[in-house]
């Protein structure tokens, strides 16, 4: 990362629909590489619904009528949505960082696992695995590698779009209709499910500090400025 940044900051209390979330988002990327203002920062939840990326297969979707199911350009492929997930939408111009997809998604996973660790739990890097994952030895109630956060983003005119979802105490049941991420061999879990309090708030909180250390930043309230909400 370059010289320290300006970055909005925005948090949605409502539930945000998925199409709703996708229009804003597209339409202050566009004024992100058109007019050079700053890059947002934008936590949200969505109400239940799958996602499928770009490299979704459709025989990952496993039961196509039990929730809505929302085609995105975003990378990867089936996911889960849905309250007690935090979203965190990114959308930075790495013109301004570095013009490197891998290492833009690096930055995110690290920003995760700082971000989690704050609030004991511990995580990792997969390689070859995109998200956050963690262990069956750093946690008895899970017996192989389960992943916590997903990634997926989207990149174009080198501004970022999408960004993760940090599972904290969504309904879990929801991801037996999919093969998440197209990965059969593991599952997916939360922070309650490890056994971990904490609270939305709490995370969010966490989640600000550690973004500004990760991405070199400084973020500031959305205001009325940029009144996307």
């Amino acid at each position: 990362m370059h010289e320290t940044k300006n970055i909005q900051f925005c948090l949605s209390n409502k539930i945000v629909s998925y199409k709703e979330a996708i229009f804003t988002m597209e339409k202050y990327a566009k004024a992100i590489a058109e007019q050079n203002i700053p890059g947002l920062l934008w936590f949200l939840e969505h109400p239940p619904i799958y996602t499928a990326g770009t490299s979704a297969k459709h025989n990952d979707l496993l039961s196509p009528s039990s929730l809505p199911v929302f085609e995105t350009g975003r990378g990867g492929q089936y996911t889960y949505h849905g309250p007690g997930q935090r979203i965190a939408y990114v959308m930075l111009n790495l013109r301004h960082y570095k013009c490197d997809i891998r290492a833009y998604i690096t930055h995110l996973e690290n920003w995760i696992i700082a971000s989690l660790a704050q609030i004991d739990v511990k995580a990792a890097h997969k390689k070859g695995r995109t998200g956050v994952w963690v262990e069956p030895k750093d946690y008895t109630s899970i017996e192989t590698e389960m992943k916590i956060a997903a990634i997926g983003v989207r990149i174009r005119k080198w501004v970022t779009m999408h960004g993760v979802a940090i599972n904290i105490n969504p309904n879990l049941n929801h991801y037996k209709n999919i093969i998440p991420c197209g990965i059969k061999e593991y599952g997916v879990t939360s922070i309650e499910a490890l056994g971990k309090p904490a609270t939305m708030q709490t995370l969010d909180n966490v989640l600000k500090t550690e973004f500004q250390k990760e991405f070199n930043v400084i973020i500031l309230d959305c205001g009325k400025k940029y009144p996307i909400l």
